[in-house]
């Protein structure tokens, strides 16, 4: 091999050095996004266990820590209940029912009740039916689904009303009320709910790793395929 590369000179040409800085530049970013995407993820895996310790009292007003499990008491509102669309559970498509719970101390706060498979009909409504008595549950503090889109809701004004991604400010203008800052995550425990796997949010920090692999992996590649490319056989010289 040392032979065979005494043979060649480096003689790298312009545009492909260009397109391979470009790639390269591409694939290490790329590599660095993932690794600081499985750095967040863990820290969200991290306050998912440690959210599952003590348990506190929602606030009146303020945010808490996500995660954290909470205990607060209300009445829930059957006829005003949001189906939040575009969610899936192990590949099957369906809609988490958000319910709001009604206070008497402090706004009134989203508990999502868990997950209802559907069969794709939107004129369908699922069984959302839920009294309106008093009640204390437990639950965790957590966040809608990002990203934000537009509030899309069913012709008119009916209830329940399918939202996609909504912020809280549209579900609390659909409302016509103040809400809670926060998402409610009812606990497996508690009544009234339905198909509840909490756990945060998209893929693990392992993908996250196992792509920035890839990515690094595919900069080496490019590099390497520009370094062969770049050796070219020696001229030979004649006397």
């Amino acid at each position: 091999m040392t032979l065979a590369l005494a043979h060649r000179r480096f003689a790298p040409r312009w545009h492909w050095t260009l397109l391979a800085a470009a790639g390269l530049v591409a694939c290490v970013q790329l590599g660095q996004w993932q690794l600081r995407r499985a750095d967040e993820k863990q820290s969200m895996l991290t306050a998912f266990e440690e959210g599952a310790g003590s348990v506190v009292p929602l606030p009146a007003v303020g945010e808490l820590p996500r995660y954290q499990r909470v205990v607060v008491s209300g009445r829930y509102d059957p006829a005003h209940q949001f189906l939040l669309e575009n969610v899936s559970h192990e590949g099957r498509p369906g809609v988490r029912i958000l319910t709001p719970l009604r206070r008497e101390a402090g706004t009134t706060v989203l508990v999502d009740r868990g997950f209802i498979a559907t069969s794709g009909d939107r004129s369908e409504a699922p069984p959302v039916a839920v009294d309106a008595a008093p009640r204390q549950l437990t639950a965790r503090v957590s966040a809608l689904p990002r990203p934000a889109v537009e509030l899309v809701a069913e012709a008119g004004s009916g209830w329940p009303r399918r939202v996609s991604f909504p912020t809280m400010d549209e579900l609390a203008e659909a409302l016509g009320e103040g809400l809670h800052p926060q998402l409610l995550l009812l606990e497996d425990s508690e009544p009234d709910g339905f198909l509840r796997e909490w756990r945060p949010d998209g893929l693990g920090p392992e993908r996250h790793l196992g792509y920035a692999v890839q990515w690094f992996g595919l900069a080496a590649t490019v590099f390497i395929t520009w370094l062969v490319l770049s050796l070219k056989p020696r001229r030979s010289t004649s006397k």
